[in-house]
């Protein structure tokens, strides 16, 4: 980064009160970069330099950040974006992530944003560090800062290569306050760390079981709390009973309003009490079931809204050789994480540490300073390792718990849900109902698309493929507050919101037009598209898949769906076979084509697309919510059936280079294709066209007979 760089009126100042690199931070961190569309809006994050990085005296650097490591690679991909913009080894970076105390305020870790919303700041917070170290180093050294180079956190004069100068020289422990204006950052031409396949920061604490999650954080004399839940959403307590679990030896029963909790050294001991409390419950009646839940959508759903439209429906309708109508249906699916909700809260002088398992440790701050009775600066959370959140551990009702009842025994809490309760509190997925009215010319190009979806959100429900007269209309969806009755338990964000139910209900009636019509599924898609960046990723996928183009139903059981999840485009192939005895699917292989711009790091893409594709095995076959009012009837994995490893199929991924497109989002895009893939590989293999997820051996034997 060469270059003359303005420094502010004020002369840096000195001090030995401090320790590591400070630098007063004011230009508009994404002044250099351009988003893609559809990204959310940017968060005001803070704005002083220091709040991200500190240079040590041995010559590591720490990079804070509000971000949380869920098993996504966010700890490396940051890493190697501080590395690459301060010219030090990836290996001498270290990380600080999710410490409310210590690292910048963040809105959370969703949504892909980390590396493409939150990437950008932290690379101009570097740079301009970087900026100011070379400001040093040209003082030092007596040298022009053009005639400086960096390499490994040495500073070297490139005309004599003996004079050089470390960045723990230059800083010796000293704070140092200095302001530059609008700092370039690196152009990805000169890229040398990011782009790189490195090993993961977290690899060799979680493969030697040394990596440290919130349950597994205790201290002497902390008691494990076991809570007293009701049967069902909406039920309200009418009398309980505690006496028999205060009869057992060293049991603590803790009653607070709505809490009522037994609480022990020993958690099987805490099991054992928890067993005799005796609680009554009103419930009420069961308005709705699994069953009636999509009619029942219909009718309450909110008022809706024009999310996209062009040309004339009418004139649409006018145009069309075909019409066709359909309906999509989507069950409510749980997050299923392998970690359950955790925390232990432990008090010391009035101020409450939280280690929490969260994707948004300072709303969680905020949700225990007001839930627990503390000020907010007397709060602090800590995130360890997440064992995964898919958007389910936004929220922290078990960090809330652990703080009131530490706050009531005096003693440090552990509060670790059990299996049903994860299923119970689970913010599910939002079953949603999709209905499309289409039309196709003569000549086989859509030329209508009415598109309305109900409850699932509007993100990606605008439609990408080339339609003269078209309209998306949304009513309902998974954030903010829902109308009353909508739902009969909390829904929320699952990995890629409301994309999965839009990209299924969308890429479904493609292939229905596209067979009516006698024409292969990706030839279709072909003859109406000009996006470039779809064309460019559906051509990689099915030219590694060896498409050959054939009429649906082919028999040879092979399907094809795009793509697009907040800038990332996602061209998906697939082959499975039908067991039409038993109804179950196997997926034998899936292809997957990506283009997420700038790649931060190629096997961690891989990574992430091959547990994407694994994940949506069980959103597109099995996974189904059932209840009865607000009564959840899956309480475990025995009746809630994920993805095992007899399911996996071979995965091929293909990494689309585009450096001329900013970083975007990697891990959640290559989800949101399972479920149409595979509904429109079974149509190929069997001839029978599936409208509704998950699509259980159930419904396949049934529609196979049918």
């Amino acid at each position: 980064m060469n270059g003359v760089f303005h420094l502010s009126r004020r002369n840096f100042i000195v001090s030995l009160a401090g320790s590591g690199l400070v630098v007063l931070f004011r230009a508009d961190p994404l002044l250099s970069f351009q988003e893609p569309e559809r990204i959310p809006p940017r968060p005001s994050y803070p704005t002083d330099f220091n709040a991200y990085l500190r240079i040590g005296a041995d010559g590591r650097t720490t990079c804070f950040v509000g971000k949380v490591e869920l098993g996504q690679g966010s700890k490396t991909a940051l890493a190697q974006l501080c590395a690459e913009e301060l010219d030090v080894a990836y290996d001498t970076v270290d990380m600080v992530m999710g410490d409310t105390e210590l690292c910048p305020w963040d809105m959370g870790t969703f949504g892909s944003l980390t590396v493409r919303q939150f990437g950008p700041v932290l690379r101009a917070a570097v740079a301009e560090a970087r900026a100011v170290l070379l400001q040093l180093a040209s003082e030092k050294l007596q040298v022009p800062v053009d005639r400086l180079s960096v390499k490994d956190g040495i500073v070297t004069d490139s005309r004599n290569r003996g004079a050089s100068v470390t960045y723990a020289q230059l800083v010796q422990g000293k704070r140092i306050e200095r302001h530059l204006e609008k700092v370039p950052v690196k152009a990805v031409s000169d890229y040398t760390v990011v782009g790189k396949s490195v090993a993961r920061k977290d690899a060799l604490e979680k493969v030697t079981g040394k990596a440290r999650y919130a349950a597994d954080m205790g201290f002497p004399g902390t008691l494990h709390a076991r809570i007293v839940r009701p049967p069902a959403h909406g039920a309200k307590l009418r009398d309980v009973d505690t006496s028999g679990a205060e009869k057992i030896a060293g049991a603590r029963v803790v009653r607070d309003g709505d809490l009522v909790a037994v609480l022990h050294e020993r958690p099987d001991v805490a099991d054992q009490a928890l067993a005799l409390v005796k609680a009554q419950f009103d419930v009420p009646v069961a308005a709705v079931n699994d069953t009636t839940i999509f009619d029942h959508l219909i009718k309450a759903a909110p008022e809706s809204r024009v999310i996209a439209e062009s040309g004339n429906l009418q004139e649409g309708v006018k145009l069309a050789a075909s019409v066709f109508d359909g309906t999509y249906l989507n069950s409510y699916v749980s997050h299923a994480t392998v970690e359950t909700h955790s925390a232990v809260a432990k008090i010391e002088d009035g101020k409450v540490t939280v280690w929490v398992s969260t994707q948004a440790p300072f709303i969680v701050k905020t949700q225990v300073a007001e839930g627990a009775g503390f000020a907010p600066a007397n709060v602090r959370v800590i995130t360890p390792y997440v064992g995964a959140g898919f958007g389910g551990k936004t929220g922290a009702r078990q960090a809330v718990e652990a703080a009131r009842l530490a706050k009531i025994v005096g003693k440090p809490v552990q509060v670790v849900w059990d299996r049903k309760e994860e299923f119970f509190y689970d913010t599910f997925r939002p079953a949603a109902v999709v209905k499309i009215q289409s039309g196709l010319t003569s000549a086989g190009k859509i030329c209508l698309w009415d598109y309305k979806v109900y409850c699932a959100g509007d993100r990606e429900a605008k439609q990408f493929y080339d339609v003269p007269n078209q309209r998306t209309v949304s009513s309902g969806g998974w954030q903010g507050q829902q109308p009353p009755g909508l739902h009969p338990f909390g829904v929320g964000p699952w990995r890629a919101p409301s994309v999965n139910t839009n990209t299924f209900a969308r890429e479904s009636h493609i292939d229905v037009m596209a067979a009516e019509a006698g024409v292969d599924p990706v030839e279709f898609r072909v003859s109406n598209l000009s996006d470039q960046r779809m064309l460019r990723v559906l051509k990689a996928a099915t030219d590694r898949f060896g498409w050959t183009p054939k009429r649906a139903p082919s028999g040879r059981g092979v399907g094809v769906a795009c793509a697009i999840y907040l800038g990332t485009y996602v061209a998906t192939c697939a082959e499975v076979a039908v067991d039409r005895a038993t109804g179950r699917v196997q997926v034998k292989r899936v292809v997957l084509a990506q283009d997420e711009g700038v790649i931060v790091n190629p096997e961690g893409s891989r990574q992430q697309i091959e547990g994407g594709i694994t994940m949506g095995l069980g959103y597109a076959l099995t996974e189904e919510v059932r209840f009865s009012g607000g009564e959840v009837l899956n309480r475990n994995f025995d009746t809630y059936e994920i993805p095992r490893f007899s399911w996996l199929p071979k995965i091929e991924t293909v990494l689309i280079e585009n450096p001329g497109v900013p970083a975007s989002g990697c891990g959640e895009p290559p989800i949101v294709g399972m479920g149409a893939v595979i509904a429109n590989a079974i149509f190929d293999a069997v001839g029978v066209r599936f409208a509704q997820l998950p699509m259980t051996p159930a419904r396949i034997k049934a529609a196979l007979r049918a």
